[in-house]
């Protein structure tokens, strides 16, 4: 039966440049979408940028233009981006748009009257000089735990520990440099816990993956909280009805942006707009997500549909992080990869296909390794699937006038049939997000194909004029099986399956085609013409660089460094023991978002040391890594054990690195 689907990807934030972890979702989403299409079911792929907040304020206002011109701005950035990548929204909007402030109001009204908004006073730190109240991010202080400097106003990445930024000791506004002062203001809320029993039922429905099920049972036992919808001016986003000054959070018109769009949409094509967002509307809706923004998407949004009388998500498909090389993304290593600069030096159909080649349907990290991709790229879609058409199509052109045999070599035929059978199974795992494992049954068969090439040895073949119908059938045979290969590899591969569509003179290809009555037997094809290239070591070389160089200075702009500490004596200084250590154990703490446990070696003792180190570094790779520690600092203790001193690291806002000394250092050598 013909389905119909609102499909979303999560909307990319206005404040920022596309890169591959981006890309990570929308090409998930992507393929998804077209083996939907290629079903014959219609989809609905609907995106747009989240533009309020703060950091969309000040950076416009740092640019010297409106929030509104950054904004239009970073839309057209972001669309040019993903067009590259063959991303096939129907519609790439915004949040800051009169539909979804339409709804965002709409809404927020239902629930007032529903009773579900609470008022009530909150203690902020407030900007004298700006005159703003500050978001925990663009405060900086000192942690009121392990009292490392320079921690933001929610949590410490050196300790791990989470707190009020009131809690913050000597905070400094990392906007103006200015000393915080407290302030009281009333704020809305959203009593969420009154909608918690609609959200046990539907989180444990199927709607969500059940380890994202699993993680929200710790969120419902430690008890859901009123949640925060407001902010004070100056803020830029839709204002509060019947609130002066008072203005919706992000994370309450972001998720809406998915019905404005729509709506905008719906307008556009003459689409029956509410037969989509009813309560007991029979579409389909779909959003893909990234495991960070699961809290929202798992809890306050349907909980807002729910209590507005609207539709409900059909499912959320959660997904991992983007790693490169192992380790996070990082402007230093040049591993912060923009889309902009990939696709300056790169095909976007690689990546596409190697994301494919990793992707599942579970919430695990995965990890673009350029050396990897090099390889399976070149020896799938190069060695493998083109080779196909490459060894056998001149053949046809030069000795038959590019006409195709009318029937296929006897040898050939199981072979081709198995092509035909498979597709139930490769169907279902694209069906089931579990791409890999479909890359890994296609390119079974791309294996078989190159395995009978090389049997029959068409070039052999070619020098007796008495195996010249033979010829003729078996490189019939073998582009019969190259536009199965290439059915299947569509909705991974676009563009390149449209020039393979025009070479072998083909409608466009959906999945029903892979049945032995659309088999190209006697039809005439064009000339081969070279379909894709190599990846050279020295493009992935260039990639690097750029990525590395271009960022620099961009790094620089985006991160607010603290000043210098007061100087401090040499007697101070000499207080401090600093070791060389070896770790020889870390272990992740499931429980801590930054934590992580480590065993050190000091060469005379072992020592236990709870490092904020979790975002940049997987527990494997420190296994033998020599490090610098501070070893004469007392212990103390954590919710999760006694720390036994502190390692040394250099953070820049966004990304942590340990600090190590040169090889030949000994565990227990003291630093002088």
């Amino acid at each position: 039966m013909p389905r119909t689907m609102i499909v979303t990807s999560a909307l990319p934030y206005a404040n920022g440049s596309i890169h591959l972890g981006h890309m990570v979702e929308h090409i998930q989403t992507d393929i998804w979408v077209r083996h939907q299409r290629m079903n014959g079911h219609t989809v609905h792929y609907l995106c747009a940028d989240d533009t309020h907040g703060t950091p969309v304020m000040l950076a416009a206002n740092q640019l010297g233009i409106s929030p509104e011109q950054m904004i239009e701005k970073a839309r057209q950035e972001h669309m040019k981006d993903f067009t590259g990548f063959l991303i096939d929204h129907d519609l790439y909007y915004s949040t800051h748009t009169p539909e979804t402030e339409a709804f965002a109001k709409d809404i927020y009204l239902t629930l007032k009257q529903a009773g579900l908004i609470d008022v009530k006073p909150i203690e902020q730190l407030f900007d004298p000089e700006k005159e703003m109240f500050l978001p925990d991010r663009f405060i900086k202080g000192e942690c009121p735990r392990c009292h490392a400097k320079d921690q933001y106003g929610d949590n410490c990445e050196v300790c791990g520990a989470s707190y009020s930024p009131t809690e913050l000791i000597q905070p400094v506004s990392a906007i103006s440099g200015a000393t915080p002062i407290k302030k009281t203001s009333e704020h809305y809320f959203f009593k969420l816990k009154e909608c918690e029993s609609f959200l046990r039922q539907w989180t444990r429905s199927g709607t969500i993956p059940e380890e994202a099920a699993n993680k929200l049972e710790e969120w419902f036992k430690s008890g859901l909280t009123d949640w925060d919808i407001s902010r004070d001016k100056p803020y830029f986003g839709f204002e509060i009805p019947d609130a002066p000054g008072k203005y919706f959070y992000v994370w309450l018109d972001a998720p809406i942006g998915y019905i404005g769009t729509f709506k905008k949409f719906a307008d556009t094509k003459g689409l029956p707009f509410w037969d989509y967002w009813k309560a007991d509307s029979t579409t389909e809706l779909y959003h893909f997500i990234g495991k960070d923004i699961l809290y929202f998407h798992s809890l306050f949004w349907p909980a807002m549909l729910y209590a507005a009388n609207l539709r409900t998500p059909t499912r959320l498909f959660v997904h991992g992080f983007l790693t490169v090389n192992g380790q996070k993304m990082s402007k230093s290593r040049g591993s912060f990869i923009t889309a902009q600069s990939y696709l300056k030096h790169l095909n976007p159909e690689s990546l596409r296909y190697y994301f494919a080649a990793k992707m599942n349907s579970s919430m695990d990290d995965i990890d673009l390794n350029l050396d990897d991709f090099t390889n399976r790229v070149n020896s799938d879609l190069v060695g493998k699937f083109i080779n196909i058409a490459s060894r056998t199509s001149g053949f046809i052109t030069k000795r038959f006038n590019g006409k195709l045999a009318t029937g296929f070599d006897e040898l050939a035929l199981p072979i081709i049939d198995r092509f035909y059978t498979e597709a139930l199974t490769i169907k279902t795992l694209f069906e089931e997000r579990e791409f890999a494992k479909a890359i890994r049954e296609i390119m079974a068969l791309a294996d078989l194909a190159n395995q009978y090439i090389d049997q029959q040895k068409p070039w052999e073949l070619a020098k007796d004029q008495k195996h010249l119908n033979l010829l003729h059938q078996v490189c019939t045979s073998c582009l019969e099986m190259f536009r199965c290969l290439s059915i299947y590899l569509k909705p991974v591969l676009p563009k390149l399956t449209q020039q393979v569509e025009t070479f072998l003179k083909l409608s466009p290809l959906m999945w029903k085609h892979l049945d032995k009555k659309y088999a190209i037997n006697a039809c005439d094809i064009l000339p081969y013409h070279h379909l894709i290239s190599r990846i050279e070591t020295k493009q992935i070389e260039e990639l690097q660089s750029e990525s590395k160089s271009s960022l620099i200075d961009k790094t620089n702009q985006d991160h607010h460094f603290p000043p210098l500490s007061e100087t401090i004596g040499i007697d101070d200084f000499s207080k401090i023991d600093l070791r060389v250590a070896k770790i020889i154990d870390a272990v992740t703490i499931p429980e801590a978002d930054k934590l992580l446990k480590l065993t050190l070696d000091l060469g005379f003792e072992q020592r236990t040391v709870f490092a904020g180190i979790k975002s940049q570094y997987q527990s494997e790779q420190l296994v033998g890594r020599l490090t610098v520690m501070v070893a004469n600092l007392s212990p103390r203790k954590m919710r999760f054990g006694e720390s036994q001193g502190m390692v040394l690291a250099a953070g820049d806002g966004n990304t942590i690195y340990l600090l190590s000394p040169d090889s030949g250092a000994k565990p227990g050598m003291k630093i002088k």
